[in-house]
């Protein structure tokens, strides 16, 4: 509903730059802000909310959030457990750099994708990928995550 106002106030407002009048509704609501004394009632709410909403946006941005961990399967229902973005990708990597060929692999683990990138010394690009890809398939399914990201494997030939 905020997003849809917004929207709508800046579409007018791009408008009115570009030389076209205001649109009815603005002009409407600026002409009535306008004569409206500050102790009225609704003035008075408008701002309560105004104020409250920008409270309540302060506070989530200063609130640290769990968006770094990933949540772990558990057996137990009341039991929750998550793994750090970071250690999984560490996980992952240990993994990546066992494939043969692989001479560097960099991983980065996101709520959804997991992005490999490997540079190959040896052995046919394709072959690589595809060991690659079962390799941390098979370590991500052993990190037993509720929400087991997608993987998404960048294998390319190292020459120098």
């Amino acid at each position: 509903m905020i997003l849809v106002a917004a929207g709508a106030a800046l579409i007018d407002v791009v408008a009115v730059r570009a030389g076209r009048p205001a649109a009815a509704w603005r002009r409407h609501l600026t002409g009535e802000l306008g004569t409206r004394p500050v102790d009225d009632v609704w003035m008075i709410t408008g701002a309560a909310v105004a104020a409250a909403v920008g409270l309540w946006l302060i506070i989530l941005a200063l609130t640290p959030g769990l968006r770094h961990q990933l949540p772990l399967r558990t057996p137990t229902p009341g039991v929750r457990a998550c793994l750090d973005r970071d250690g999984a990708a560490d996980l992952l990597r240990d993994a990546a750099m066992q494939v043969p060929g692989v001479s560097t692999a960099r991983i980065r683990v996101r709520r959804h994708r997991v992005k490999a990138r490997a540079d190959a010394r040896f052995r046919d690009l394709q072959q690589v990928k595809d060991d690659l890809t079962a390799v941390l398939q098979e370590e991500r399914d052993r990190l037993a995550l509720a929400r087991p990201p997608h993987i998404v494997v960048r294998v390319r030939r190292r020459t120098d």
